[in-house]
């Protein structure tokens, strides 16, 4: 089944869709991102990420690292997700950043895993690509 923007399939994927694009849109909110507390509610345990720099990261490296990261909020696009079985979501968009010294834009594809646990809705894993 999926779930997606233009055609959500039912009422409950309509709350799943949104439910997990804020969690989504808070992962990226800086003053979330250096909470550790509100990160680890968002990780399961297993935590995995595959990084745009090609760095493998677990979930306590995650933690330590957005907690002293300099972080500018990027904007998110084509959110989508994807149910892929039971407690289980795939979600995918396009992040875009705008650098403030050059003025460049940066843009990466993104990918998340979501479980639902005993906690909630979970992400198990992440990767980013950046776009060329």
């Amino acid at each position: 089944m999926n779930l997606n923007a233009a055609t959500p399939d039912a009422g409950w994927a309509d709350t799943l869709w949104a439910h997990l694009r804020s969690c989504e849109e808070a992962l990226l909110d800086p003053a979330v991102r250096c909470n550790r507390a509100r990160v680890s509610a968002f990780l399961a345990d297993d935590f995995q990420e595959f990084g745009s720099s090609g760095t493998v990261w677990s979930r306590e490296q995650i933690l330590e690292l957005l907690a002293t990261e300099d972080y500018h909020r990027p904007a998110m696009e084509d959110f989508k997700c994807h149910r892929i079985g039971d407690g289980v979501v795939l979600v995918t968009y396009r992040t875009v950043r705008i650098d403030p010294q050059p003025g460049q834009s940066a843009a990466a594809l993104r990918s998340s895993i979501w479980i639902k646990d005993s906690e909630g809705w979970r992400v198990r894993f992440h990767q980013g690509t950046n776009v060329i």
